[in-house]
């Protein structure tokens, strides 16, 4: 029998199954996105059941047989990110992050940058504080993290100039179907972006995750980000992310 890998992974959604197992879905550093099933982890004398709740970044031994589910022997913590959990407003922009994870990073192939940005991700989520009754969708931290991953999906937005003709002035819309900014002449009912919203979207992409928050991005140019993160979505993958509504 094959020894088990071992490889630093992030617990991306995890469910019961049967009368004690738990099947889970994780982002991990030398695979990429696997599936696995963690076998009694529901009782309560489990070694390491605790270690395997969604956001946690654990060090998991994996058994791969004939299965599509990869078989977990073993779990140690790196982070808990317990922060995340325990607190409403982490909770809810951490799993918009997560989701984005899961829809946009489908196959077993490893991407040391997707893990890394998630890890650093997590990691600025546990010492943020969300500015309290705003909407977690609009949160910066969040906003920044899915325009890298639209970034490592190969999908990164158009900015610096028309894509229809390469104007660069008067770039008013978001054609998503172009993967671009269009300026007015070209604007055929692409989706408005204000100057404030060009300007947010650029220092989102080019400043690391964990500055986002110091940004001082305002209202108008957070809403025009998750525009263009919403039209992206669902016109190169064809869905929506249920953790925006």
């Amino acid at each position: 029998m094959a020894a088990p890998s071992i490889s630093e992974a992030v617990v991306l959604r995890s469910f019961p199954f049967g009368e004690a197992d738990r099947v889970l879905h994780v982002y991990t550093a030398t695979s990429g996105r696997l599936g696995a099933i963690a076998k009694g982890v529901r009782r309560t004398k489990s070694r390491f059941g605790g270690r395997l709740e969604p956001f946690s970044h654990v060090e998991l031994g994996l058994h791969r047989g004939r299965g599509e589910l990869a078989t977990v022997t073993g779990a140690s913590l790196v982070r808990s990110h317990d922060r995340i959990r325990s607190d409403p407003m982490r909770l809810q922009t951490g799993l918009v992050g997560l989701e984005a994870m899961l829809r946009l990073f489908t196959e077993e192939e490893r991407n040391e940058r997707a893990f890394l940005a998630l890890t650093r991700f997590l990691d600025a989520l546990d010492e943020h504080a969300p500015r309290r009754g705003a909407r977690p969708a609009l949160d910066p931290l969040v906003l920044s993290f899915q325009l890298k991953l639209l970034w490592l999906s190969g999908f990164l937005p158009h900015l610096g100039s028309c894509v229809e003709c390469g104007a660069e002035q008067g770039l008013v819309a978001f054609d998503p179907a172009a993967g671009g900014v269009v300026c007015a002449a070209c604007d055929d009912g692409a989706i408005a972006l204000s100057p404030e919203g060009l300007v947010g979207l650029a220092a989102l992409l080019g400043a690391p995750i964990a500055d986002a928050s110091s940004l001082g991005l305002g209202d108008r140019a957070s809403r025009d980000a998750l525009a263009v993160l919403t039209s992206s979505y669902e016109h190169h993958g064809g869905f929506r992310l249920r953790t925006l509504a």
